[in-house]
């Protein structure tokens, strides 16, 4: 299963998610890959400090003398993998556009390293560019991480668009896994209300698991750590220990 983990809100939890999802699935026993699209590089952040003249997913996508073997390196957290990004990753755009196998490259190379995983999640970048249609084109699954704040829907008609395009042509197989609200604080008539307004939307698509507003969860990072290390007894360790069980259920 390849999974696209994709808004393009920004600050809706998609990196939050990829990395906590990512350790979840490990700590499952599930051999995981975890592809960080993303210039902002903040999934290779939470994991690995990357030498400097190591090659990154950039590399694997505009050199093609440059192997996913190459770029992969694994982190402290037994069963997962990183395929890291840098900030050059946002020089992509004019690399690929106009290439005629443009939007297929991380197929490409994803392809070559596949079968060694059980599951591999895509970490995205917050725009609907080449990048996020690489990963669309790539995966299996998309699943959508929505805020539940007032803006939380805005957009949602663009990105379903593009996935709806992506699945009309170049991947036919991708299937809509579902939506996980995020930030949600139960305490607020807002965040309840939001939360309806979602679910109205999408249905039976949104996850049961809903993953609170929590300091933890955006302290972790800061240590390279993911949630299970940082603060395993904490609300954020359990509800995404929850939520792979969900998306497992799902596949």
């Amino acid at each position: 299963m390849i999974i696209a983990i994709a808004n393009q809100k920004g600050g809706v939890g998609k990196t939050t998610t990829s990395v906590n999802l990512g350790a979840a699935l490990a700590n499952k026993g599930q051999k995981t890959l975890l592809v960080d699209l993303d210039p902002q590089a903040n999934c290779t952040l939470s994991y690995v400090e990357l030498p400097n003249d190591r090659p990154t997913i950039y590399e694997a996508l505009t050199a093609p003398d440059i192997a996913m073997d190459q770029v992969i390196v694994k982190s402290k957290v037994k069963n997962l993998d990183i395929a890291p990004a840098r900030i050059s990753l946002a020089k992509v755009e004019t690399k690929l556009i106009g290439e005629f196998d443009g939007h297929f490259r991380l197929k490409d190379r994803l392809e070559t390293v596949r079968d060694r995983y059980d599951q591999i999640l895509i970490d995205t970048p917050p725009t609907l560019g080449i990048l996020t249609v690489n990963a669309f084109v790539a995966a299996s699954h998309l699943l959508v991480p929505i805020q539940a704040s007032y803006f939380a829907l805005e957009g949602t008609d663009d990105l379903l668009e593009t996935y709806q395009k992506i699945k009309a042509r170049p991947n036919p197989e991708l299937q809509f896994l579902g939506v996980v609200v995020t930030m949600f604080d139960k305490r607020t008539i807002l965040g309840r209300d939001i939360k309806r307004q979602i679910e109205d939307v999408f249905g039976a698509k949104v996850f049961d698991t809903t993953i609170s507003k929590s300091v933890r969860l955006e302290e972790s990072p800061a240590y390279r750590q993911s949630i299970f290390t940082f603060a395993p007894n904490s609300s954020g360790a359990l509800e995404y220990y929850r939520l792979s069980e969900e998306v497992i259920g799902r596949v």
